[in-house]
């Protein structure tokens, strides 16, 4: 008997990827010359054809975004009867946690540093280079990257909570795949998505382990070198395996809200106990400078003055890290944001990191450039050709060093630890068939792919170092970019076709208001409504009138020759059974489900009766399209009659499919 609440392998996108990896990763560390050569020639060539290309669809996503954010901004990011479970500052803080890590130390510095000492067009040195330095970093870290989170997340948001797709990437491209989205071409998706994930992270992975690398031999001498860096991806690894097994979700998630406060916190020492006059001058003009540039930046492909090394470093290589990174952010934000409007997600994710963002890079970078602009060429040489020591070397010119490199070290470790451990969780997920948003994959396959990242991290830094990754994020950024216009092709007429049918016809009433009624409904409900169910009891509501009622419809439907079955299955969730009931009935080529999940939820709270935040009930959840109700009231005929609602306006809609 299938599991509904299960998550299953999807075998094909494990075998395929993994295979894949492994020949990369082997490759790296046998022949790392002969790797090293290729993959640079394979970055030229790309950077030639295709860097245009990158520029056009950056800008292209972010104008999408915009427009659909305006359009759609009153459609909810799941059913209409939902709302936003987490608050705006809680929704807030994992905005941060989720687009910022060792990456943003690692660049704060270096860029400016970089685009003042060797800026792409015009002269170097000057006060127009040191102008537009830190802007060039806001450009690259700014709204244009947030803008391909947010295509993934709103999409992802969209089809998974509100149509009741499956948590999967393949789901996007339902508007123009249908069912196909379940045969090789949805196993294809996944596949460029688990590649373009898993550069993306090992790239990440690789600024964390040689910025550690740093830090820990400033404060306890530790070496410098493949050694320690080794070891450093084994910790990954490893605290990504104890992640899987005892179940800390919770745990990383407040680690990863305390490592923001921290990075705040030593940004602001940093202004404080700096030149803090000019920095608060810097911060207001970079803001003036990014808003007056950002329209000519956007679409700059340089063509006249080409500078193909600069492009591939900087903008093409950030833009595909974006797009290798969309998927994995794009899970992370929908799961976050059940129940808000897309005008609202589209606003925060595109101005709330960006906030912090430009906090950041303005005070460490106008700080690195002011220090180069007076006459410490050393430094800016170190801040250039090695970016983790020149962020260390910087902070070490401020008052209480040593406390400084010790806080920017831990702050660096729980990045590095949290997005190891979140890795590893996105790629299981990607690399599995999830039945749902609060279904995860199985601990083992999240062991698997964590070592598999540590592998490519390993062999990457083997060949070149964080060249060579920024050099495989460029290209395995490729594939997914396409997988981003398709999605861009079908969200519009997805949100048009549900906006017809939202105010074609208001919401179907629940069956208890259109069927006889029981005289002891409306007590039943006021009881279940002013109180708290246990899970003991939904699961013996589940067995004596759910079950029931589903078993007589399937039996009523085999009489008329129809497939139907009744599954069930039990997941163990803090020590308790919360039982599934679903009927699945095969026609004509389509599938219907209607499945009832014991579900947790927070208590109501009426008049006088006044519940802690952590008080629950339980409901016998039915999803639907454009809402949801619970079956806890209902007894065994309208049960049967909710599900015949159901399952006539589903085999109607097949019908005029098929019909067109």
């Amino acid at each position: 008997m299938k599991a509904p609440d299960r998550a299953r392998t999807k075998w094909t996108v494990l075998v395929v990827s993994m295979a894949f990896i492994l020949v990369v990763a082997v490759w790296a560390l046998v022949a790392p010359e002969q790797s090293a050569t290729v993959l640079g020639e394979i970055v030229g060539w790309t950077s030639t054809w295709f860097g245009w290309f990158y520029i056009a669809l950056a800008t292209a996503i972010l104008l999408f975004v915009l427009i659909i954010g305006v359009r759609y901004r009153g459609v909810r990011m799941g059913k209409d009867t939902d709302r936003p479970q987490f608050s705006t500052f809680a929704w807030s803080a994992m905005l941060f946690a989720a687009g910022i890590g060792t990456d943003l130390m690692f660049f704060a510095v270096a860029e400016p540093a970089s685009q003042y000492l060797f800026p792409p067009q015009g002269e170097a040195e000057t006060v127009e280079a040191a102008r537009q330095s830190s802007v060039w970093a806001l450009f690259h870290y700014g709204i244009t990257g947030w803008g391909m989170y947010a295509l993934m997340g709103l999409a992802l948001g969209f089809y998974v909570h509100r149509l009741g797709l499956p948590l999967a990437v393949r789901s996007l491209l339902y508007p123009l795949l249908g069912r196909r989205i379940n045969g090789p071409v949805g196993d294809a998706v996944d596949i460029a998505t688990v590649l373009g994930t898993i550069f993306g992270v090992a790239t990440t992975l690789g600024i964390g382990v040689v910025m550690l690398n740093v830090g820990l031999d400033i404060m306890f001498g530790v070496p410098q070198g493949l050694t320690a860096q080794t070891l450093l991806i084994l910790l990954a690894v490893a605290a990504a395996t104890v992640s899987a097994i005892t179940g800390i979700d919770r745990g990383i998630r407040i680690l990863s809200q305390l490592n923001v406060l921290l990075a705040v916190f030593l940004a602001v020492w940093v202004l404080v106990t700096g030149e803090t006059a000019f920095l608060l001058r810097a911060i207001v003009m970079n803001v003036g400078d990014f808003v007056s540039m950002f329209p000519g930046m956007t679409m700059d492909t340089m063509a006249y003055d080409y500078p193909g090394e600069w492009m591939a470093s900087w903008t093409l290589f950030f833009w595909a890290w974006w797009i290798a990174w969309a998927s994995f952010v794009g899970l992370f934000l929908a799961r976050i944001s059940k129940g808000r409007t897309i005008g609202q997600f589209v606003l925060g994710t595109l101005t709330i990191p960006f906030s912090y963002i430009v906090m950041w890079i303005s005070i460490f970078g106008n700080s690195a450039v002011a220090r180069i602009r007076q006459g410490d060429a050393a430094f800016g040489e170190l801040a250039v050709e090695l970016p983790e020591q020149g962020f260390y070397t910087l902070l070490q010119q401020h008052p209480a060093a040593f406390f400084l490199v010790g806080l920017a070290t831990v702050v660096g470790l729980l990045f590095y630890v949290t997005s190891a451990d979140s890795g590893a969780l996105v790629m299981a997920n990607l690399s599995s068939d999830l039945p749902g948003g609060d279904v995860d994959a199985r601990p083992w396959l999240r062991v698997v792919w964590a070592g598999a990242t540590g592998l490519l991290t390993a062999g990457m830094l083997v060949i070149d170092g964080i060249p060579a990754l920024q050099n495989a994020t460029i290209i395995m950024g490729l594939p997914f970019a396409f997988v981003m216009i398709a999605v861009m092709v079908g969200l519009p007429p997805a949100l048009a076709q549900d906006r017809v049918r939202t105010q074609a016809a208001p919401p179907a009433l629940p069956a208890q208001l259109t069927a006889v009624p029981s005289p002891q409904l409306w007590r039943r409900r006021l009881a279940r409504a002013t109180g708290t169910v246990t899970v003991q009891q939904a699961n013996e509501h589940l067995e004596d009138v759910v079950l029931p009622a589903l078993e007589a419809l399937r039996a009523e439907l085999a009489a008329q020759e129809v497939d139907a079955q009744v599954r069930v299955d039990e997941l163990q969730a803090s020590g308790e059974v919360r039982r599934t009931a679903e009927l699945v009935v095969d026609h004509e080529g389509a599938q219907f489900r209607y499945a009832v999940r014991v579900r947790l939820q927070p208590a109501p709270s009426f008049g006088a009766l006044v519940r802690e935040s952590s008080d629950q009930t339980t409901v016998l959840h039915v999803e639907l399209p454009t809402g949801g109700y619970d079956l806890m009231a209902y007894d065994h005929d309208q049960v049967c009659s909710a599900v015949l609602d159901r399952y006539v306006r589903w085999a109607a809609e097949v019908e005029q499919a098929g019909q067109h």
